[in-house]
């Protein structure tokens, strides 16, 4: 018997998709703490996959400020081929106008359906900010939320209210921000293991945040 085998998802279809993650954001770039939590989510909380959505463009950006889709797109798609539980969804990048959290997850609600959890998982930095998201009042009933917790952040200046839907996630990984990748490209510092070796190929290749 090979124990070195990876687990395989069940496909009986009363189970299927019964708890599914979304993980939004700009990824810009995507970075490994981004898949260490994604990974540390799917398995805290027994997803059945998570899903990526990159945004095609975030409500407290401009669009001069991020890098073009198409590079943000490819590389989330490269960063996370390799593990057979996680999707990437282009639902933002084909929507018009500022993403929105709760257009996504109505969406996702159309195609999976009520009877599915879904665990939005985010930074808890994204999270504090949470009484400036649009609709926050409906989100809140749509969804479970886990937050990765990042140092410098402090989950317990939440409203009581907010907490009820929170789940909280300790992860060291998260020191690492896509800021500090983009400014150690720019200023030709090394970014070798805090992203996947085909992101950095990438970003290199196509000259990116220099």
């Amino acid at each position: 018997m090979n124990n070195n085998k990876p687990e395989k998802i069940k496909t009986d279809k009363s189970k299927k998709d019964l708890r599914l993650g979304v993980m939004g954001g700009v990824f810009d770039p995507i970075h490994i703490g981004h898949l260490f939590t994604a990974e540390e989510a799917r398995t805290k909380f027994n997803l059945c996959k998570v899903i990526f959505v990159p945004c095609l463009q975030p409500t407290h950006k401009r669009n001069d400020q991020i890098t073009n889709i198409k590079h943000r797109l490819k590389m989330t798609y490269l960063a996370t081929q390799g593990n057979p539980y996680f999707e990437v969804s282009e639902i933002e990048v084909h929507r018009p106008g500022p993403s929105y959290t709760i257009d996504t997850i109505k969406e996702f609600r159309k195609i999976h359906g009520w009877q599915t959890d879904i665990f939005f998982i985010t930074g808890a930095d994204a999270f504090l900010e949470i009484d400036t998201w649009y609709k926050r009042d409906e989100l809140l009933t749509l969804c479970q939320f886990v937050a990765a917790t990042r140092p410098g952040y402090d989950l317990n200046k939440l409203h009581d209210n907010f907490k009820k839907v929170l789940k909280i996630m300790e992860i060291p990984a998260l020191a690492i921000s896509s800021t500090d990748i983009r400014y150690r490209v720019k200023n030709n510092l090394s970014i070798k293991y805090i992203v996947l070796e085909e992101i950095r190929e990438y970003i290199y290749k196509h000259k990116l945040y220099i």
